[in-house]
């Protein structure tokens, strides 16, 4: 048998020369240096990313918690004229709490008014070792009647504004109690800071004394009827 022959020759490369890879290599190696480096120090952060350049947010002195907010219409002659009516508590749950109102056509500005207001009238307590009252307080304002009473062990029990008002005090282990049938929560605030006035740190004035002597002279004589 005669043999095959293979006709088929096989192609070999042909030669290329290194320069143009050495001309690549040099191009890529200029455009790297050149590029930015994202993990420098020399680019500006972005200030919305993050925590980068972000402001530390600074804790309010007072806690607050707005009561009610009413809005108020008087009628002129140019018209109607709309304004709002803010009743509030402010307290640091650490022994001192005060009420303010506010007033103004805006409620924001209100708010601000409200806040300065109860900020002048704010009120130190001196409380016991538990953040408790020493004993039983009463008092009356207005329409508004409450009594407080200490109750180791059981928290807080209260309603409505009385319960704003101490909570932001910091009171604690505490009944107190809404007397009165008046669901008006501006005077039974006030009502709870002429009974938490017996605490206080300062001297009070003999004005604040005699409201909650008479407040008592009230409550005994309504109780005996």
């Amino acid at each position: 048998m005669e043999q095959e022959t293979n006709n088929t020759s096989t192609i070999t490369p042909a030669p290329t020369s290194a320069a143009p890879a050495r001309a690549f290599k040099s191009a890529r190696a200029s455009f790297n240096n050149s590029k930015p480096s994202f993990g420098s120090s020399d680019r500006a952060k972005n200030p919305r990313r993050g925590g980068h350049g972000k402001p530390e947010r600074v804790k309010p002195e007072f806690d607050q918690k707005i009561l009610n907010i009413r809005r108020v219409t008087r009628v002129t002659k140019g018209g109607k004229r709309l304004n709002f009516s803010v009743y509030m508590v402010i307290g640091n749950r650490k022994g001192s709490v005060g009420v303010g109102t506010g007033k103004a056509n805006d409620t924001s500005v209100a708010i601000d008014k409200a806040y300065r207001n109860a900020k002048k009238h704010i009120m130190s307590l001196n409380l016991t070792k538990t953040m408790s009252i020493s004993h039983d307080v009463k008092a009356k304002y207005c329409s508004g009647v409450v009594l407080i009473i200490p109750a180791k062990g059981r928290g807080v029990s209260a309603g409505s504004a009385l319960k704003s008002v101490i909570e932001l005090a910091g009171i604690k282990d505490v009944t107190a109690k809404i007397i009165s049938s008046s669901k008006n929560k501006l005077n039974i605030a006030r009502a709870a800071i002429i009974a938490l006035s017996a605490f206080d740190k300062k001297k009070f004035s003999s004005q604040t004394k005699e409201v909650i002597e008479n407040s008592d002279k009230k409550i005994d004589s309504e109780k005996n009827k």
